[in-house]
């Protein structure tokens, strides 16, 4: 297992390094040029070039890629082409209310996605299994940003219930702990602050949630549904073992693989586009901030959270397999296979 993971760890530094040069080349040769947009349309043609200058962008691009990846290896991902910022620090202040946002949302889509997914695949063909289908349909179909419009004209416009924006009141916002407004509020023991920062973020993750949960449910349904065929199910039955331990113990533990698969792969979804989300209800996440500086050309930006988009993906593709061993004994990551 150890020589697999460190395997897959190694495997990571190519992916990375061809992310990095498509994003590279794209930003600088699809996009425009950057100058004008940070001087301003009236900057002079002497401002523009003199800027360029500065930030290395008159060099050849396979310079400037020589000494972006130079400063990547040393964890310097640049500096802002408006805040003057260095680029680490700018996707740090904004990515813990996307992680946020991402992990309540996979939480529930997780929960409600496999409560829904069984249901149907024990009561097959009845009004519960239509019920959940026709649920997973609409969550497949209906686009985010609709959804979260929805929400918010029912939940806050017409009810009053939910906050529409934003991650929690300015008056009650924590101490910067960890930069998880629910987890800081806890550890400070201000549970005002930590039911408004709920109630803040209820609506946009039920929005960024149902995507992924109707995915979820639709793939736990079918994984049941071909567990609940297998002999040891029939054997277990025979046996006399309770139905409600037949479905627990047997069925859904060996139904999970292709679940979790399903589950790590939206968990990195979510974290690398929850744009549409954060955008709809103002969320001060990394998503939004990233499609503002695809917009002003703020390449050292965009090719960071890229970067750090990449490295989810790949260390979630990781996390999965890992807990593949641990659902299913008859995994095994022997010499060979690393």
């Amino acid at each position: 297992m150890l020589r697999y993971i460190i395997k897959r760890l190694l495997m990571l530094i190519p992916v990375l390094l061809g992310v990095s040069i498509i994003v590279f080349l794209i930003m600088r040769v699809f996009s425009p040029d950057p100058a004008p947009i940070v001087l301003g349309q009236h900057a002079t043609q002497q401002a523009a070039d003199a800027w360029r200058q500065v930030n290395g962008l008159n060099d050849p691009i396979y310079l400037q890629y020589f000494h972006y990846l130079k400063g990547a290896l040393t964890g310097d991902l640049g500096t802002s082409y408006y805040t003057k910022l260095p680029v680490v620090k700018e996707i740090m202040s904004r990515f813990p209310a996307t992680i946020e946002l991402a992990f309540v949302a996979i939480i529930l889509a997780s929960f409600f996605g496999i409560v829904i997914g069984v249901i149907s695949a024990v009561k097959k063909n009845s009004i519960f299994d239509n019920a959940g289908m026709f649920l997973a349909l609409i969550g497949v179909s209906m686009p985010i940003f609709w959804l979260g419009i929805l929400l918010i004209i029912l939940f806050s416009g017409a009810l009053h219930w939910l906050p529409s924006n934003g991650r929690i009141n300015p008056l009650l916002a924590p101490a910067h702990i960890t930069g998880f407004f629910l987890i800081d509020s806890l550890m400070a023991g201000n549970m005002d602050s930590f039911f408004d920062a709920l109630k803040h973020i209820i609506l946009p993750a039920s929005a960024l949630a149902m995507y992924s949960m109707a995915i979820i449910t639709r793939m736990t349904r079918s994984s049941m549904l071909d567990t609940l065929q297998q002999d040891f199910i029939r054997t277990a039955r025979a046996k006399g073992v309770p139905e409600g331990k037949v479905i627990r113990k047997h069925a859904l533990r060996n139904g999970l693989i292709p679940i979790v698969t399903v589950i790590g792969l939206q968990l990195g979804s979510l974290l690398g586009g929850a744009v549409l989300t954060e955008t709809v209800f103002s969320w001060p996440g990394i998503g939004a901030y990233t499609v503002e500086c695809i917009l002003k050309s703020d390449f050292p930006v965009v090719q960071g959270v890229v970067l750090l988009v990449a490295t989810i993906y790949v260390l979630m593709n990781l996390i999965v397999d890992v807990i593949y061993a641990f659902l299913d004994p008859r995994i095994k990551y022997s010499k060979k296979e690393v």
